[in-house]
């Protein structure tokens, strides 16, 4: 038996070490690949061979993101079930690919957020180059361990603080713009709480117009239709501020060809824009699903279950968008190095803002595909199913927090990150779950505690009357039933004793929020920005070593 079990150990494990084998295999194909592409393809530019490798690690950093952050767009769907997890890995890796290379952003500047001065370089591109590729290493090698310890983190702090180290190390601490990096710090409040808020209100609507109503179809009939049209209110709102920036002149001459329509052709569409955008979408998204659940109501039960598959086809959209969104909006700043890198060897000099060549978005959206595919489970499994159990409407009250919260935080003025923002709504619906379960669904300890008292007081008061009984000389047919009768009763008392007391330890163990979880997830959102930045200080002194000596 136990020879058995060894040799069915051995040969998981050796599938386990094939299977990773193959992803590094594939991983480093495109990484040499990418390396000798640009190499041959800039063959007359001095320092081509620097440009090829910071090339190389901008693959690795691209398929780091694809690992990590892209899970916060799947992450819930897959977690509900709304789909599985290969048409997940499908469905973001084309849309995030599409939104690179359709509306990624054709300028970026060099410097992610203006955290540092580029002006304490003096002009010297040597160590600025040197900067930029530490800290792009930098930012994919914390990605890469975040990864590893199935922590979600943000992109975005892992560039920031890779700059801003690297920067501190290259020309010292006055090289940073502090209050930029104190709005980056507030974000790490601002980004969950708001999600986790937004979600929550959402999840806390759904349950009581629909989940918590006697008539649950009748009650589905009449406000699904709203929350999925809101659904599409706040996404087409939310893709056309973040993913359609690059290709918004284009859209407007589009618009404007229709007749009686005329459009100012503005650099980038405002709120008022994204707003008639989205309320046309909810309009006619309205119609469709009212029209749909009126003829096919009848196949519905009066059931949480039947109520949840409603929401499956709004979250794979909401999945889509999300994903082509992030890749139009993130994955620029994610390469943002690089492209400042190659702007530094092709011209010789540093700016402030650098043209991102197709090559090099090519190479962002490409790694996040394969990144995504090869390593994106583990922490898609994550967010989906590990911190809280999700349904489909969860999920979708997520995918609600996810948009909303972007939109309201860019008009303020906030920063925010996708990546929190995500988390922090999954944490919410969870945290929801709780008070729910202990405030409305089931007794509170406090009452579990009376309850016990109250049966302790009976049994108390049938010991009494059954000794009492017993004591008696002569007793009679009547007074043995009532004693059988009497002990009966108070097994039946204690039973009830026991079976609250189950249920106060079980009330007392109840975490719909994995605190575990929680703890190791916020521990490395505190630590991300300086993990990243100590790291790219020592590979910015290890990279100016090799280049002096060279």
């Amino acid at each position: 038996m136990e020879i058995g079990t060894m040799s069915k150990l051995e040969k998981e494990a050796l599938k386990e070490s094939g299977t990773d084998f193959t992803r590094l295999g594939f991983a480093l194909f495109f990484m040499i690949g990418v390396l000798t592409f640009t190499f041959l393809n800039s063959g007359g530019i001095s320092n081509n061979m620097f440009l090829a490798v910071a090339a190389l690690i901008g693959a690795y950093m691209a398929m780091n993101i694809g690992a990590n952050d892209v899970a916060n767009n799947v992450g819930p769907a897959v977690g509900s079930k709304a789909m599985t997890m290969t048409v997940a890995i499908v469905i973001a890796a084309i849309f995030e690919a599409a939104g690179a290379l359709i509306a990624g952003g054709e300028v970026v500047k060099t410097i992610k957020k203006g955290i540092i001065d580029i002006s304490a370089f003096g002009g010297n591109p040597d160590p600025f180059i040197w900067a930029m590729m530490a800290a792009l290493l930098a930012a994919a090698l914390w990605l890469n361990f975040a990864t590893m310890m199935k922590a979600p983190v943000s992109t975005t702090h892992s560039i920031v603080g890779g700059v801003m180290g690297a920067g501190i190390a290259a020309a010292g601490f006055s090289i940073v713009s502090w209050a930029t990096m104190a709005k980056i710090a507030a974000s790490w409040v601002i980004s969950p709480v708001l999600g986790g808020l937004i979600a929550a209100a959402f999840l806390y609507s759904i349950k009581k117009s629909i989940v918590f109503q006697d008539d649950k179809v009748a009650a589905a009939k009449k406000w699904v239709p709203v929350f999925v049209s809101l659904m599409a209110w706040a996404f087409i709102t939310y893709l056309t501020l973040k993913g359609l920036k690059k290709i918004w002149p284009n859209v407007i001459e589009i618009i404007n060809m229709i007749p009686l329509v005329s459009l100012e052709v503005t650099k980038k569409p405002t709120l008022l824009t994204a707003l008639v955008f989205g309320f046309i979408a909810a309009f006619f998204t309205y119609i469709v699903v009212k029209r749909k659940l009126k003829y096919n109501s009848e196949k519905l039960k009066n059931n949480k279950k039947s109520v949840n598959t409603l929401f499956t086809i709004p979250l794979i959209f909401a999945a889509a968008l999300l994903s082509f969104a992030h890749g139009a909006n993130d994955v620029a700043n994610a390469i943002g190095p690089l492209a400042a890198i190659n702007d530094a060897v092709v011209n010789g000099g540093i700016s402030s803002n650098a043209s991102i060549p197709l090559w090099v978005m090519g190479v962002g959206a490409l790694g996040i595909a394969l990144g995504l595919a090869l390593y994106g489970p583990s922490l898609i499994r994550t967010v989906g199913s590990e911190i809280t159990e999700l349904d489909q409407i969860r999920a979708f009250s997520i995918a609600m927090a996810a948009s909303i919260t972007v939109i309201i935080a860019s008009q303020l003025g906030l920063p925010v990150s996708s990546t929190h923002i995500a988390i922090g709504g999954v944490f919410g619906v969870g945290f929801l779950r709780e008070y729910l379960h202990l405030t409305t669904k089931e007794p509170s300890i406090e009452e579990n505690e009376l309850i016990i008292q109250d049966e302790k007081e009976n049994i108390s008061a049938f010991e009494q009357e059954r000794k009492a009984l017993e004591a008696q000389p002569d007793k009679g047919e009547a007074e043995y039933a009532r004693i059988v009768e009497l002990y009966k009763l108070i097994a039946k008392e204690n039973e009830i004793i026991k079976s609250t007391k189950k249920e106060i330890k079980k009330t007392k163990k109840i975490e719909y929020v994995k605190r575990d979880a929680v703890k190791k997830i916020v521990a490395a959102w505190l630590i991300t920005v300086p993990a990243a930045a100590t790291l790219a200080a020592l590979l910015f002194f290890t990279i100016k070593g090799i280049m002096i000596q060279a």
